[in-house]
């Protein structure tokens, strides 16, 4: 009886499924990786550390910024860190409150407080129907204005008998500023004058405000250095002179109490 031939068996089949299989895995590895970001911030620390620490790459040291080098070895994470705050603090201050902006603040708090306690000054003294109090759009200085009508007669420089009393309540008030510079300006309309006495409205209204300074240094001890008197005749006019109405406001005399204590 003839002997059966033994079939041959193959015993490198598993190569195909190996084969198979390293391709799959290199294909999802290739995805994975085409769906994964690179953090730049961590790769940066990374080649930087391996350049410092084992000189395997051969352009040295690596910056991250502008002049920051990360240092060598184990303390390069700190030196981040410190870079990293460093930066956080120089965009804080950039957004920190300009300092003029501070000392404005405070110039117009002051003058606020200023008008506030002139207005309660001049209601305590019972004169407060006879002054304007203001407060400039500056917040450099708080303003009594004074009718020139009441203070002097017509062409005149001296004070009315019957304009002192309210004139000292005036006084009082400034009395209470030794440390302010006070200013004194005197103003008149816009009608001419030429008398031997005063050859134009700028005498008079100098002659005016002089005069009002030398009551109140005579009879309320103003600060001789803290004060002064100047006249603007019709320059700085607060109402129409084509009125009778309106040259009376414009006879006026000012006193400026600044803010800003010397």
């Amino acid at each position: 009886m003839a002997g059966k031939k033994k079939e041959e068996i193959k015993t490198d089949g598993w190569k195909d499924t190996f084969s198979d299989l390293m391709n799959l895995l290199l294909c999802f590895f290739v995805l994975l990786y085409s769906m994964s970001a690179v953090d730049e911030v961590k790769y940066a620390e990374l080649v930087a550390s391996l350049s410092n620490s084992f000189s395997i790459f051969s352009s040295g040291a690596r910056a991250l910024g502008e002049g920051q080098l990360i240092s060598s070895g184990a303390t390069q994470l700190n030196n981040l860190d410190d870079y990293i705050s460093d930066m956080g603090k120089a965009a804080e201050s950039e957004e920190e409150e300009d300092p003029m902006a501070e000392i404005e603040q405070q110039q117009r708090a002051d003058t606020r407080k200023l008008y506030s306690d002139v207005v309660k000054r001049s209601e305590n003294g019972r004169v407060q129907d006879a002054i304007e109090v203001t407060m400039d759009e500056g917040y450099q200085y708080v303003m009594i204005s004074l009718s020139g009508g009441i203070l002097f007669d017509s062409g005149s420089a001296e004070i009315r008998p019957g304009a002192k009393n309210m004139l000292s309540r005036v006084g009082d008030i400034l009395k209470a500023y030794p440390d302010r510079i006070i200013k004194i300006e005197g103003h008149t309309d816009n009608v001419p004058i030429h008398t031997a006495e005063f050859p134009s409205n700028l005498w008079l209204s100098t002659a005016r405000a002089t005069k009002v300074l030398e009551y109140f240094l005579e009879n309320h001890k103003l600060e001789k250095d803290m004060a002064e008197a100047s006249g603007r005749g019709d320059a700085i006019a607060v109402a129409d002179n084509s009125t009778s109405e309106g040259r009376a406001k414009n006879r006026r005399v000012e006193i400026k109490i600044y803010s800003n204590a010397q």
